[in-house]
């Protein structure tokens, strides 16, 4: 696309800048990508729930902090794989006897729970066109675990700030309904979306900020966070219908739960990848700076040194 850098934003321009962001996600081969984050999801699922829930939990109570992870899980794919993850959370919690048990355990915990994000790492890296330098050391892809962990517990900090203000407003809603006509009922349900919506921005937010080797700026990762929140939204809006009729995990018997977590998972990174690619394609077109990390380079400059 060409220089844009002079001009703003336009609504004028959003066919030209979606139908930017399809080619590129369709180049990226985003079916891939997101069946590799899927897998390593459903993988790091068992410690990334129990270490979110002990973050969350530690301030709010386990209890109710897994039981508002079943009920989001329920709405969207249904109550048996909320009932999967339960069970997830519950055998997972649980405690091994010896000392070298335990500290095996918890590097085992903490391994698997940084693995997803260190696969969505690279494969953001792929959407935006750079990987880390060949020359890279060792401790680099120990920093990248740090980093995935460190995702782990905003997570478990945003749910808790969720749960925390759908308290408040469920209290108020309360007393209000008490006090006034039923007309300030939609209000409520509108300022719990807008919630659940901000704690989500947030989170993609700091997802391309932070997770993919590019240096961009953080008035670029707002309108891509914004963006891929709206999707998001009305994806797991359309999903949770297409689960709850269809119910696709029906023919895999036991095993229907798991498949419908993969299938949600990947669905979801499918619009993830989406925003990224929105993100990457913005920046491009109205000339805002992306550059490879200091620990980066471009696919490019790399498949130049290796001819």
């Amino acid at each position: 696309m060409e220089d844009q850098s002079s001009r703003r934003f336009s609504l004028k321009d959003i066919f030209r800048l979606l139908k930017g962001t399809y080619k590129a996600w369709n180049n990226d081969d985003p079916w891939r990508l997101s069946a590799v984050v899927a897998y390593y999801a459903l993988l790091s699922l068992p410690a990334l729930l129990v270490i979110v829930v002990n973050v969350a939990g530690s301030i709010y109570g386990q209890e109710a902090v897994t039981g508002e992870l079943t009920d989001q899980v329920s709405a969207a794919i249904g109550k048996e794989a909320a009932q999967s993850v339960e069970e997830m959370i519950l055998e997972a919690s649980k405690s091994e006897q010896s000392i070298l048990s335990t500290i095996i355990g918890i590097g085992t915990l903490l391994f698997g729970a940084t693995g997803v994000f260190f696969h969505l790492q690279k494969s953001l890296n792929q959407v935006w066109n750079v990987r880390q330098d060949p020359k890279s050391p060792f401790k680099r892809m120990v920093f990248d675990r740090v980093r995935g962990f460190g995702f782990v517990l905003v997570i478990g900090f945003l749910l808790l700030l969720s749960l925390a203000l759908t308290s408040v407003l469920s209290v108020l809603s309360d007393w209000f309904r008490a006090q006034l006509p039923d007309i300030l009922i939609p209000i409520f349900f509108l300022l719990n979306f807008l919630i659940s919506f901000g704690v989500i921005t947030v989170l993609f937010a700091l997802i391309f900020k932070f997770l993919p080797d590019v240096d961009i700026q953080w008035r670029t990762v707002w309108i891509g966070a914004i963006v891929t929140s709206l999707l998001f939204s009305l994806g797991e809006f359309l999903l949770g219908i297409y689960f709850g009729h269809s119910n696709p995990g029906s023919t895999y018997g036991a095993a229907g739960s798991l498949i419908l977590i993969l299938l949600w998972v990947s669905y979801s990174c499918l619009i993830l990848f989406f925003g990224a690619e929105f993100t990457q394609v913005f920046a491009k077109f109205y000339g805002h700076p992306i550059q490879p990390s200091s620990h980066a380079v471009s696919v490019k400059i790399v498949e130049r040194i290796e001819e």
